[in-house]
């Protein structure tokens, strides 16, 4: 599951004429990544998101909460990170790429509904959906690259 940042291109293309390509910020998981189970983080973060009705659980929509409560701001952020950078897209995207990346991992951190069932909750101790080893929260990454 990724995230594409070029929404905000265009607006970007009017701070940007020292690049000829512009830059892509990509959010997310990338695979490589596998719990003890073998299950990927990549296909965990995705059952979670959209839920997995085979193993009866609901959709816990963290990343598109966070893209919903958070996108509305970030053609600003990437204005500010510009001049604070002077310019320098690299160093401006991968900012950027850190300030998304924070707030998918406060968005795993503070999602509490659906609540987990109580046998779920039974077998892990505890009652904090999207956690469970860490290793989802622990996996998120961002990455900048040029066409």
């Amino acid at each position: 599951m990724l995230l594409n940042f070029e929404g905000v291109l265009d607006k970007l293309k009017s701070y940007a004429s020292d690049k000829s390509k512009a830059p892509t910020l990509t959010v997310g998981f990338w695979g490589g990544t596998n719990y003890q189970s073998g299950a990927s983080v990549v296909d965990v973060a995705i059952w979670n998101e959209f839920g997995d009705p085979d193993s009866n659980r609901p959709p816990r929509p963290f990343f598109r909460g966070m893209i919903a409560k958070e996108s509305g701001h970030w053609a600003d952020d990437i204005k500010m990170h510009a001049k604070d950078c002077d310019y320098d897209w690299d160093k401006v995207f991968n900012q950027m790429g850190v300030d998304i990346s924070g707030s998918l991992l406060d968005s795993i951190n503070t999602f509490t509904e659906p609540a987990l069932s109580p046998v779920t909750i039974a077998e892990k101790g505890f009652a904090k959906p999207l956690i469970d080893t860490g290793l989802m929260k622990n996996s998120i990454t961002h990455k900048v690259e040029y066409e």
